[in-house]
């Protein structure tokens, strides 16, 4: 649902002369899968409704729990601890791949979104330029593959083949997109990724890369 309301919010931004026809039949292809999918989850929220209205009767027990939890000093030590270790692997996993491209770039958005969003369970996070440069990250590539998908239902929607003018005007804007995405990602591991020393003598320091101090420094935030 979400996906399809971008993805329409897309077309509907493009007006081209002449590809009226085709702006209309790609806009009517998007809103006839949304309402599909609509349908679907009507049905789906119908068939649980029951079970969900006893989970939310429930609702009130299980804060109470957790706000016992949050109270025990030596549990939230645990969970600090945890959660400090989780940033670390995560932080350790934005120099790979190698080089990044257009199979390997959503991948890599998942890697910075799961380390963004475990860096803003820190109350201290929202202080961090990191935090808001995977934050720039995660936007860029997650817009530039929305476009794709976008480039992709035309060309299974509309019949011009190469003459459409307007996937012409989707490639060059997936391309535009994909060109910022892979620039800002480029951008993140050059600040906060850093050279490994050499594991030998003779070692290629360049081979390797890990977090930087910068990176350190917002996962520490944990502590404070």
């Amino acid at each position: 649902m979400r996906d399809l309301d971008v993805l329409t919010g897309f077309a509907s931004t493009i007006h081209l002369k002449g590809e009226e026809e085709c702006g209309v039949q790609l806009l009517e292809n998007l809103g006839a899968q949304r309402k599909k999918h609509a349908s679907r989850l009507y049905k789906e929220a119908i068939r649980l409704r029951s079970s969900l209205h006893k989970d939310l009767k429930h609702a009130s027990s299980i804060v109470a729990k957790l706000l016992q939890e949050k109270a025990s000093v030596s549990k939230a030590d645990t969970r600090t601890a945890d959660t400090m270790a989780a940033a670390a692997k995560l932080s350790a996993g934005l120099a790979t791949p190698r080089q990044l491209g257009r199979k390997t770039l959503h991948p890599y958005r998942l890697k910075v979104k799961g380390l963004r969003n475990v860096l803003q369970m820190a109350d201290s996070a929202v202080r961090s330029k990191f935090v808001d440069d995977l934050g720039q990250v995660k936007d860029a590539i997650g817009e530039w593959h929305d476009w794709e998908e976008l480039v992709s239902i035309a060309r299974k929607v509309l019949d011009h083949g190469k003459e459409c003018a307007l996937q012409g005007e989707l490639k060059r804007i997936v391309d535009q997109k994909y060109e910022n995405a892979l620039g800002v990602s480029e951008k993140l591991r050059k600040t906060y990724l850093r050279n490994a020393r050499p594991v030998r003598k003779g070692a290629s320091a360049s081979s390797q890369k890990v977090p930087g101090p910068a990176v350190c420094e917002a996962t520490s935030l944990f502590f404070e």
